[in-house]
């Protein structure tokens, strides 16, 4: 149950490297790449035949980019890992390095930093073993989230990261030593660097490396997003679907501590459907598991209260997703354009329904045109908001701002006109030809639900040492939120 070595990596596109390796931790090599000795010594005698080498920093993270798709150039279908057979649903990864194949890979990318690590196998690689048996992946995880969590807690810029990835080193050597996690809250580490394990009465599980120490406290946050299609057609009728996340950060003291969580729903709520939950979820009702949206909706479908009993992992994690069937889409759309010689004409109404919440954080419509040359002229007339105008682009943006107007509709009209049409510059879009064009609109609602769905403070149950403070926090996001011109052919689109 130990690591054999550790990465931070920026990922960095449009740079030679498109990438930098900003951390790295283990024994020293040729290259100066840091291991663990006594790791790898224990890597060799378990996996035999079958071991390989941590590499280079280099190869490592060209390998990884590679893996991971992140490489500029890298467009090209590779059978050997684009294949289906390759669907990867883990973020575990093996790596081809030097004719070799490096694996377990713990990898994920997050806000712009990869976090990997290669967790120790005790046993033979060849043939590769189930990955419910190897207890260092569960670990290696709970190391790469302690960190996430160290490095972005009260981080807001890129000075203070740098000073975090400096106080590491002295870190791991408190929270991992020689390979092997102690605690994975590295700001216990900080807090007390002269940490100590502490015997600890009852068993700790495999799946937590760790326990916190500080002040309790438990924060919870639900966001949803909407998608929608909108045609303005008979023949095609529009659709929408709100998929929600419910995400926890318990920091609470104790090796098991419990927690309980009621997500509830107003009178006129749509309730919660596809339910799937995080694996430290203790029980659940059995009417929410069965809730489905392939069923047809009557007035019998459970409406909650939705309670969570779990126990939480010491990183941030997501307690559960759902769906629902909510009733009409928030913003209503209506988008025509007309081909008029060398001019278009578009017409745009929008009106948000009476039911949603009238404060945005941000509310926009982009308008694109594909295959056309830069915006050369335009002319239009807008009843709420501003336009703005991105020639090269042939974009056009409606900032709408943060509320409709009592009326709750709004309009634009207006002409375009086009320039020559540069292949290298202008945008294209094999879908959008001729007349078929839509408008996506970008918006969030703080504080708000589509669904209703909230977290009542009141009703968390938290049974661990001290009174933990509880904070709870919502929004709507729209997600690719389209508006089809109702005057063309509707396109085909994949879900």
């Amino acid at each position: 149950m130990a690591q054999r070595a550790v990465w931070l990596i920026s990922h960095e596109p449009r740079t030679a490297l498109c990438g930098t390796v900003r951390f790295s931790r283990g024994w020293p090599g040729d290259s100066g790449c840091l291991r663990y000795p006594t790791v790898e010594k224990r890597a060799r005698v378990f996996n035999g035949a079958s071991y390989v080498s941590i590499p280079e920093d280099g190869p490592f993270l060209k390998a990884l980019l590679f893996e991971l798709r992140l490489l500029d150039d890298d467009k090209d279908f590779v059978e050997s890992r684009d294949s289906c057979s390759r669907i990867n649903k883990t973020s575990i990864y093996g790596l081809p390095i030097g004719g070799e194949e490096l694996w377990p890979v713990v990898a994920f990318l997050k806000s712009g930093m990869i976090y990997a690590c290669v967790p120790l196998v005790e046993q033979t690689l060849s043939p590769r073993p189930p990955l419910i048996s190897i207890s260092g992946i569960s670990q290696g995880f709970e190391l790469l989230f302690g960190i996430q969590d160290f490095l972005y807690s009260g981080q807001k810029n890129d000075t203070e990261l740098s000073i975090k990835l400096s106080q590491l080193p002295d870190l791991l050597l408190q929270a991992c030593p020689f390979g092997t996690i102690l605690d994975a809250n590295l700001q216990n580490s900080l807090d007390n660097i002269h940490f100590a394990s502490v015997t600890q009465p009852q068993k700790q599980p495999a799946w937590k490396a760790g326990t916190y120490k500080g002040k309790p406290q438990v924060s919870i946050s639900i966001t949803e997003k909407v998608k929608s299609m909108q045609y303005d057609k008979q023949d095609i009728a529009d659709t929408w679907q709100v998929v929600g996340t419910v995400t926890c950060k318990c920091d609470l003291e104790g090796i098991m501590p419990n927690v309980t969580i009621s997500l509830s729903l107003p009178t006129n709520g749509s309730p919660l459907q596809d339910v799937l939950v995080h694996p430290c979820v203790t029980s659940l009702d059995s009417a929410i598991l069965t809730s489905s949206s392939i069923d047809a909706m009557d007035d019998s479908a459970f409406s909650g209260p939705y309670k969570f009993p779990f126990t939480p992992p010491l990183e941030s994690f997501n307690l559960c997703y759902y769906t629902s069937q909510v009733p009409v889409p928030p913003i209503l759309g209506f988008y025509q354009v007309k081909e008029e010689e060398i001019q278009l004409r578009i017409t745009v109404n929008l009106k948000l329904h009476e039911s949603v919440k009238n404060n945005f954080e941000f509310c926009e419509a982009h308008i694109p045109f594909y295959n056309r040359g830069p915006v050369t002229h335009l002319e239009y007339k807008v009843s709420f908001g501003q336009l703005e105008v991105f020639r090269e682009k042939s974009l056009l943006v409606w900032i709408i701002g943060q509320k409709f107007p009592k009326s709750m509709e709004i309009s634009l009209s207006g002409t375009v006109t086009f320039g020559a049409r540069s292949h290298e510059k202008q945008p294209f879009d094999p879908i959008c030809i001729g007349g078929t064009a839509y408008l996506k609109l970008h918006f969030r609602i703080l504080d708000y639900t589509l669904t209703g769905c909230y977290a009542d403070q009141h009703s968390v149950q938290v049974f661990a040492s001290g009174k933990p403070k509880i904070s709870a926090h919502r929004k709507l996001i729209s997600s690719d939120y389209y508006i089809w011109n109702s005057k063309a052919p509707a396109p085909v689109t994949y879900g």
